[in-house]
């Protein structure tokens, strides 16, 4: 299996004039490739090359395998985030999770709050992210190429806070480009679907099997 850098879900020119098209030809095309190339590049000719990209994650992690956790990671977080952007986004969600919110952040401001001091107090690069944790909503951040899904969150949306995903709009000014997305660029639709969705566990079940297999073989050889 080879690792593809997937198409937007939008025209790179769709959420302008929030976020223009240069971006888009920059992060998306460069950037993000780049991360898959990488990673496709640390797992040929090995059983990884078979892998799903969180069972790839997830044992990079658990190996202390720093370079390919990063390029692995960083396909998985960009994948995720561009489904977080909409041409018609921003606002407050509604529904179950717009009820959610309310009721774990105490209201929708309450977490534009947290989420703004997540992603702008984030030192260097990273991520800021809305996250399920113990059945609970939960605004992090994490740092470089670290990723929710390798600590037990599950993640509804994030923001990227590397300088290179506001630069070319923006300049130096991480807080309106954070206020911009929330405004006028958060796809809450997208959340919605993977807070419904936080049960399903497929891919978690399918990688602790995998881990297993991996697990007995090493067993097996060492015997």
């Amino acid at each position: 299996m080879t690792f593809k850098l997937p198409d937007l879900p939008y025209a790179k020119d769709a959420l302008e004039p929030h976020m223009s098209k240069e971006t888009f030809e920059y992060h998306h095309g460069k950037h993000h490739a780049t991360y898959v190339s990488k990673l496709n590049d640390a797992v040929k000719d090995t059983p990884m090359a078979d892998w799903d990209l969180e069972r790839v994650i997830h044992h990079a992690d658990k190996e202390g395998k720093q370079g390919l956790f990063n390029n692995a990671a960083q396909h998985w977080n960009h994948s995720f985030q561009w489904k977080c952007f909409s041409p018609d986004g921003g606002g407050k969600p509604s529904d179950s999770l717009g009820r959610q919110i309310e009721a774990d952040f105490g209201s929708y401001d309450d977490f534009a709050k947290k989420f703004t001091e997540a992603a702008t107090g984030q030192f260097g690069s990273g991520w800021a992210w809305l996250v399920i944790e113990a059945g609970k909503l939960k605004v992090t951040n994490t740092g470089n190429a670290d990723t929710p899904i390798v600590h037990g969150q599950h993640p509804l949306l994030t923001l990227d806070v590397w300088e290179h995903a506001y630069y070319i709009d923006h300049r130096n000014a991480r807080p309106k480009y954070v206020e911009t997305f929330l405004d006028k660029l958060v796809n809450w639709e997208f959340a919605a679907e993977n807070f419904a969705n936080q049960g399903e566990g497929n891919q978690t079940g399918a990688r602790s099997y995998g881990d297993a297999q991996e697990a007995f073989a090493k067993k097996q050889k060492a015997s």
